[in-house]
């Protein structure tokens, strides 16, 4: 069965652990940008020209990817553990190819259904997350896997790729050549992936039962603890780094892909800049207080957004700060699922943690839809229940549950 026991410091193979880490992060971010595709052409969906879509069918179309891409990381997450990381990324980037040339045939035929269908599996790409988690346990020992998962987790910054670059290949290369280009790269790394990446020597397949597994991670207190912290801060990202290009063309008219496309990038990157530092400060000041800080300060900043700060240089600072926030808040919360989960049972955590994730993220969109105000362009029942949530989580970090060894 799997084991996180770490292999004595001597036969710790540093440069192993260094390409696998840079092999998985690869990876991900590549499957992320491909997950992405739709959100930053929302606008150009939405345009009469093309499918003519109402705010809410255009959140619609830019959450339906994030719910698969989060119940999916349930199966991937118990899976990992069964046949390695090295098998579930090379399957995991293959399977996204055809989706995402999917993708490209119901943007050329303007049919919404079929983009809805195409979306749906496209979330097969957002699955990923869940195999690197247990894949890295094995890797790294236990007071560095903060580091590790922090710099893995980097990997959502394919949603930047996605927002800045996106765009601009539609404009450069044409709309299905984008795609296509998309569909190349993941062939490509899945080659790579398959041909240098390596499982860690302590690894040894699990075969368990699965359904046996999730009942007994789902009755660990800590699987439900970080998937609600872990809702608020990367549901968080996955919310903002999709639906931001919507929001800034609702809210300060910017119609221009690109531009919107620029700052979503932007807050993408802080995000990821601010993951792996998030997982370093917990491994040196605990993932609580990191955690806490990460959740309050964003309830802080969503306060600040619900006043319309004025575009481009307080509305900026507001977006950046919020993005380091939920990625520091991110690399914490997965720093304590390394730290306290039991061993047996880090896949199985993990993918029930990151579907709540994903799953923090689906949802937003939708409420921001149905609640935005087209008469004053304004999102403010969205953002006053972004801080109730940001808040509550603050407080659950603080006070909710109990301190142990671990920590």
């Amino acid at each position: 069965m799997t084991t996180d026991t770490a292999p004595p410091q001597s036969a710790i193979d540093r440069a192993a652990q260094t390409r696998n880490l840079a092999l998985a992060t690869t990876a991900f971010t590549i499957t992320f940008w491909a997950w992405n595709l739709i959100a930053p052409l929302g606008v150009f969906y939405a345009n009469p020209l093309q499918m003519d879509l109402s705010s809410g069918q255009k959140s619609i179309l830019i959450s339906v990817p994030i719910l698969v891409g989060s119940l999916g990381r349930i199966v991937v997450g118990v899976l990992t553990p069964r046949f390695g990381g090295r098998v579930m990324f090379t399957v995991l980037l293959l399977l996204s190819v055809p989706f995402v040339l999917l993708v490209a045939v119901a943007g050329e035929l303007k049919s919404y259904p079929l983009m809805l269908v195409a979306g749906f599996f496209l979330g097969i790409a957002g699955t990923s997350f869940a195999a690197g988690i247990p894949f890295l346990n094995n890797w790294y020992e236990a007071h560095r896997r903060g580091f590790a998962t922090g710099v893995f987790g980097a990997g959502m910054g394919g949603t930047a790729l996605s927002a800045f670059f996106t765009p601009r290949f539609r404009e450069w290369f044409g709309y299905f050549p984008t795609h296509l280009i998309i569909a190349i790269a993941l062939v490509v790394v899945a080659g790579v992936c398959w041909t240098w990446m390596r499982d860690a020597p302590s690894w040894t397949p699990n075969r368990e039962a699965a359904l046996p597994k999730l009942i007994d991670a789902v009755k660990l207190p800590i699987t439900w603890q970080m998937a609600f912290l872990y809702a608020a801060a990367f549901g968080g990202f996955v919310a903002f780094s999709t639906y931001l290009p919507t929001y800034l063309n609702d809210v300060y008219d910017m119609h221009d892909l690109k531009s919107a496309g620029a700052r979503t990038a932007g807050f993408a990157v802080a995000a990821v800049i601010a993951r792996p530092i998030g997982g370093s400060l917990s491994d040196r000041f605990g993932p609580r207080l990191v955690t806490a800080v990460s959740c309050g300060g964003a309830a802080i900043l969503a306060v600040w957004m619900i006043m319309k700060p004025t575009m481009p240089w307080l509305a900026g600072v507001d977006f950046i700060l919020m993005a380091l926030m939920m990625g520091m808040g991110s690399g914490a919360v997965f720093a304590w699922v390394a730290k306290a989960a039991p061993p047996a049972r880090v896949g199985a955590i993990t993918g029930l943690v990151g579907a709540a994730g994903g799953l923090g993220g689906f949802f937003p969109p939708l409420i921001m839809g149905a609640t935005y105000d087209e008469a004053t362009h304004s999102y403010t029942i969205g953002l006053s229940l972004l801080v109730i949530a940001a808040a509550a989580a603050c407080l659950f970090t603080v006070f909710g549950i109990r301190h142990t060894a671990s920590e």
